[in-house]
């Protein structure tokens, strides 16, 4: 990176489920406002904004940032499915890195309804065309089943047959995200559950029960970004900075080999490799990690892609306890989209959110120990992931 990108601020408000939401744009304010009062910075000294959604019409970005002042700024509406957030701190970490402006805010919000995602345009062709092709001829096509539980339990179901697993080893994931989620009071469901009880739920698509698939929920989150120059010149905080950030998109091999790689196994892969190439680290230096469990599938197999585990041995990273608290690097101290929820345009802000706190030592009982890096992953289907790694430089 050419200058070093301050994260001067996050804030966030309480996911909830649709039935008890705010507006989005009163979500989105409300967010916005959390994260300039956490940076200490006025509105006014916001130079761009990035403003990520996925269900929405056009501009509303615009509306939701409106409540803090019409001051003429740039405010670019970004949708890159779940995503959406990472992809907004993306464009806005680009725009302090490259001197475009001094002071950016990302921010991220949905008003989603109730029920599984699916397309909102029948008159169309769907972006998923490709993914759809690729799975039916893979495994064929269950209409009853919802779209994204089917990419994502055939993915696991591929995971468990070619390394001999018992698929039940996915639902210890759902267990581990209530433990975390009970401690944060921004989560949305923070009940404890048992192995039991995850398997004894309605059975959504292959191995995937109802409690180990995401929830719709509503929420918003927000960061602020910018150069050192400004940051000490404004006497903002400068403890927390993005060391390296990467995207990715699809490779000819979603398309080509298992459902492994439809997920987006391979964008996961190689956004984390340029990560850690470009920060000069390795997987062994990260303690504490975000990252896009919509299923349980898919953090199983983001242990991997990331390179936290072996490929082969999730199975024992589980069993070892190494992918929570005593173990060697903590998933999803929030409780991650399982247990948090996940508002598709909010998710990728909340986890920058989480792991600020977390450098900071602002994660009260979620802390974990002795932290100076911190990695997120961020996926959406059709595809993009965004893999950022976060340091502790003061």
């Amino acid at each position: 990176m050419s200058r070093r990108v301050v994260v001067a601020g996050v804030g966030m408000i309480p996911f909830t489920t649709p039935s008890r939401t705010e507006p989005y744009d009163i979500m989105g304010e409300t967010a916005a406002r959390k994260a300039l009062a956490d940076a200490g910075v006025d509105y006014s000294k916001v130079q761009q904004a990035y403003a990520g959604y996925v269900y929405g019409d056009s501009t509303s970005g615009q509306a939701a940032l409106y409540g803090l002042g019409q001051t003429g700024i740039p405010i670019v509406n970004v949708n890159n499915n779940c995503s959406t957030g990472s992809s907004a701190l993306f464009l806005a970490r680009q725009a302090i890195e490259t001197g475009a402006a001094e002071c950016v805010i990302a921010l991220g919000f949905e008003q989603m309804m109730r029920g599984a995602l699916g397309s909102m345009w029948s008159d169309r062709p769907t972006p998923f065309g490709r993914f759809d092709t690729q799975t039916t001829q893979l495994q064929g096509w269950d209409e009853q089943a919802p779209m994204a539980a089917q990419y994502f339990g055939g993915a696991g179901q591929a995971y468990a047959d070619k390394y001999g697993m018992d698929p039940a080893v996915f639902a210890q994931i759902s267990v581990k995200a209530r433990k975390h989620a009970a401690n944060n009071p921004y989560a949305v469901f923070r009940d404890p559950v048992t192995v039991e009880e995850v398997l004894g739920s309605p059975r959504i698509f292959g191995p995937l029960t109802r409690l180990q698939c995401c929830p719709p929920t509503c929420g918003a989150a927000a960061a602020i970004l910018c150069s050192e120059e400004f940051a000490k010149a404004n006497g903002l905080n400068t403890a927390v900075v993005i060391k390296a950030q990467a995207m990715t998109t699809d490779f000819e091999s979603t398309f080509t080999t298992d459902m492994m790689r439809v997920v987006g196994y391979d964008m996961a892969k190689a956004a984390a490799d340029q990560v850690y190439e470009a920060a000069g680290v390795s997987p062994a230096d990260i303690r504490v990690v975000e990252l896009h469990d919509c299923f349980t599938a898919n953090e199983l197999l983001t242990y991997e892609g990331l390179g936290l585990t072996p490929e082969g041995t999730a199975e024992k990273f589980i069993a070892d306890g190494d992918n929570t608290y005593g173990g060697r690097v903590v998933t999803n101290p929030s409780g991650g989209l399982l247990s948090k929820g996940h508002p598709l345009g909010a998710t990728g802000l909340a986890q920058c959110a989480e792991l600020v706190w977390q450098l900071r030592g602002q994660a009260e009982a979620r802390q974990v120990e002795g932290v100076n890096l911190a990695l997120q992953h961020n996926i959406g289907l059709g595809g993009a992931a965004v893999v950022t790694l976060y340091e502790k430089v003061s």
